[in-house]
C-alpha cells in the first residue's frame, strides 16, 4: 500500500487513505506491539479447532496437488502468527511439517520469539504452491466513502479526529464500480452511503494471482449485491469495543466486504470458485458443536469433559449469529475443486 497521500492541508482525507495511514503508517493501528488480539477476537483467537480446520484443509491441498516437496501455507494479515503458530503445533513431528514453508504476511514487525521456521514478509511470495488463508485480512484493506447529496453523490473526507465533510465526485472508476457493484444506493435516499470495493478487488485478485497452484480463502464478514447495508458497514474496535470510526490509529477501522466482486476480481486466475458460510464450511471440515453424549461420562469421565469442553469451542465457531457467519470466498488455481467444500462449484 502507499503511505503518501495527497491531502488539502487541513488533515481532511478520503477514507480509503486516511485507512491507510490510520491502519498501516507508520504509528497505525497493525504496527502497534500490542497487536490486534489484544482489541478483537478472531476465528484464530477463540478456538485451536480453527487451526485444526486450516490443517485438515491444507492436507487436501496438499493431497490435491501430488505431495510437493514444498509446500507453502500463508496467512495474510498474520497478526502475530497465530494461525500458523496453532497448525505448527499441531503438526508437531509429522511428515508433512518437514514440507511445509509457513509465511506470515503482516507490515508489523516480526515478533522476536517467533520460531525461525515462520518466514515474516510485507507482501504475499510469488509462486505459491499451497494454501493461502486471508482470515479477516480484506475488511482492513482500505475503501471509499461515498455518500449521496441532494446534488448527487461525493467522496466522504474525515480528518484525524473523525470529523467530516463532503469531498470531490467518485472518479470514473468509483462510479463503474457502484454501478455494478451496489447499484441500490443510486436509487435511496441523501445521507445513504456506499463502501467503494476497488481497493479489495485488487488485493483479492493479487493474492490468488501469487499461486502457481493451490486454494486461496478469504473469510470475513460480507454482503451481497443483494442485500448491501443502505449506510455501509464502516467502524470501529478497540479493547474488544466498538467503538466510532475515527482514523487515530488508536483502533482498528473495518467495513465488511463485497466478497461477490472479490471474486469476480480474481475470475480471470482462478479455475474454480466456491462460496459458503463459516458453519458450513467449518462442519465439513470436521468441526461440529455436537455434544458428547451423556451417558459415555460414566465410562470416561475426563474423556467426556474434553469432548465437552470441545464441542463447546466449536459452537462458538460456527455460531451461525457469531463467527459461523462469516463468509468464506475458496478459489483454486491448477488444482481439482475440493471435495471437502461441496461440490456445488461455480466455474
Amino acid at each position: 500500500m502507499d503511505h503518501t497521500h495527497a491531502g488539502d492541508g487541513t488533515g481532511f482525507l478520503p477514507w480509503s487513505a486516511a485507512m491507510d495511514r490510520a491502519l498501516y503508517g507508520p504509528e497505525g493501528f497493525f504496527r502497534r506491539q500490542a497487536g490486534p488480539a489484544a482489541h478483537f477476537r478472531t476465528s484464530v483467537h477463540a478456538s485451536p479447532l480453527f487451526a485444526t480446520a486450516v490443517l485438515r484443509l491444507l492436507r487436501e491441498v496438499d493431497a490435491a496437488l501430488g505431495h510437493p516437496s514444498r509446500l507453502t501455507l500463508v496467512d495474510l494479515g498474520a497478526g502475530r502468527a497465530e494461525l500458523l503458530l496453532g497448525v505448527l503445533e499441531q503438526l508437531g513431528e509429522d511428515r508433512l511439517a518437514r514440507r511445509l514453508h509457513p509465511v506470515a504476511v503482516e507490515l508489523a514487525d516480526r515478533p522476536e520469539d517467533l520460531p525461525d521456521a515462520i518466514e515474516w514478509l510485507p507482501r504475499p511470495p510469488k509462486g505459491i504452491s499451497g494454501l493461502i488463508i486471508a482470515n479477516e485480512w480484506l475488511d482492513n484493506v482500505p475503501c471509499d466513502v461515498v455518500e449521496l447529496g441532494e446534488d448527487g453523490p461525493y467522496l466522504v473526507e474525515v480528518a484525524p479526529d473523525g470529523s467530516e465533510r463532503a469531498g470531490g465526485e467518485p472518479n470514473d472508476s468509483q462510479q463503474a464500480w457502484l454501478e455494478h457493484w451496489w447499484p441500490t444506493w443510486r436509487t435511496g435516499r441523501p445521507g445513504e452511503r456506499a463502501e467503494v470495493g476497488l481497493l479489495r478487488d485488487a488485493a483479492w485478485a493479487g493474492a490468488v494471482a501469487a499461486l502457481d497452484e493451490g486454494v486461496a480463502v478469504a473469510i470475513d464478514y460480507a454482503h451481497a449485491v443483494e442485500t448491501r447495508p443502505p449506510f455501509g458497514s464502516l467502524t470501529g474496535y478497540a479493547e474488544g469495543r466498538q467503538v466510532p470510526p475515527i482514523p487515530d490509529g488508536r483502533r482498528d477501522l473495518t467495513a465488511h466486504v463485497a466478497l461477490d466482486a472479490c471474486a469476480a476480481a480474481a475470475q480471470h486466475v482462478a479455475d474454480w470458485t466456491r462460496g459458503l458460510d463459516q458453519r458450513t464450511a467449518l462442519h465439513r471440515l470436521g468441526i461440529s458443536g455436537r455434544r458428547p453424549d451423556l451417558a459415555s461420562a460414566a465410562g470416561d469421565p475426563i474423556g467426556y469433559v474434553r469432548a465437552l469442553s470441545r464441542a463447546s469451542a466449536a459452537a462458538e465457531l460456527t455460531d451461525p449469529a457469531g463467527l459461523g457467519r462469516f463468509e468464506w470466498l475458496v478459489q483454486g488455481v491448477a488444482v481439482p475443486p475440493l471435495t471437502s467444500l461441496g461440490a456445488e462449484l461455480e466455474h
